[in-house]
């Protein structure tokens, strides 16, 4: 029977045609005599390439190296948090319940922010292309309020594309791999089929809705329902509950690790509710 460390040991070696350069460094072969990079090359051949590019002495080959300036991220935030706005006002009844706090262009972008947190964290001790994921992250949500649920991914993936290729000078290879990790991010089936960096945001969408944040968003929507403070133990089993589904899905050993963490805080806190509360829990 395999263990879930040998699923992933299998894992990283298919994923091997995913991640051709070091994940802090974006790279686009120009010219290639005679020759591509294909995405079949090997996790040997990979290395070989990585070394070779170190020291200097691939010949015939033009890199050009392009990496995402801390300038160019804050750009893409604004442009982010503008497109979520903008997408609300033109809502003029408010649409898909706007009136709830979480589908406020607010609450959106403090959302993606959070996931763009995670996701990074997990693609710096996993392996992943930093840039691919962070990116990926911030982008992932932006079509979520002006268009259906089944549909935002698909859409965010096209404004993700635009955006790109009308700013700066960004390798196609990378834009192909940010629209694809947007697109692919409400994939609901195992997560080892996935490039690492979708993986990573997948893992990091799921996680935002465990602990602390998940939380206080359930009571907020007590509030909102006019419910008493006695159906505050109901809506912290929903959070447990999105907590487990979450910690079962997720396949890096970085996201179970933060999984595990904000289940201990939401039980410590529904414990908490039943010893202060007359009559919880009964």
């Amino acid at each position: 029977m395999e263990t879930k460390e040998t699923q992933r040991g299998s894992t990283c070696h298919q994923r091997s045609e995913q991640v051709l350069f070091d994940h802090t460094l974006v790279c686009e072969c120009v010219s290639l005599p005679n020759q591509r990079l294909k995405s079949e090359t090997t996790e040997h051949s990979v290395n070989d390439y990585r070394s070779s590019l170190a020291e200097g002495s691939l010949v015939g080959v033009e890199i050009k190296e392009r990496r995402v300036t801390d300038a160019e991220f804050e750009e893409m935030k604004q442009f982010v948090f503008e497109y979520l706005a903008a997408s609300v006002e033109k809502e003029e009844e408010g649409g898909r319940m706007r009136w709830y706090p979480w589908h406020s262009a607010e609450y959106r972008h403090n959302h993606i922010l959070n996931v763009v947190e995670l996701a990074t964290e997990i693609a710096q001790q996993e392996g992943a292309d930093v840039d691919v994921t962070r990116v990926a992250a911030l982008f992932h949500d932006v079509a979520k309020l002006e268009t259906d649920q089944e549909l935002h991914a698909e859409a965010g993936a096209r404004v993700a594309r635009e955006y790109l290729e009308s700013r700066g000078d960004y390798p196609e290879s990378f834009i192909q791999q940010v629209s694809r990790a947007v697109e692919q991010h409400s994939y609901q089936g195992d997560l080892s089929d996935v490039a690492l960096e979708t993986q990573c945001l997948i893992e990091a969408d799921l996680l935002d809705k465990v602990g602390a944040n998940g939380t206080a968003l359930m009571l907020l929507r007590m509030g909102y329902e006019a419910r008493t403070h006695m159906d505050s133990d109901e809506m912290v089993e929903r959070v447990l509950e999105r907590g487990y589904n979450a910690a079962s899905r997720v396949e890096s050993e970085t996201a179970e690790g933060i999984a595990h963490q904000r289940l201990k805080r939401v039980k410590w806190f529904s414990e908490w509710l039943e010893d202060e509360i007359a009559g919880m829990g009964d």
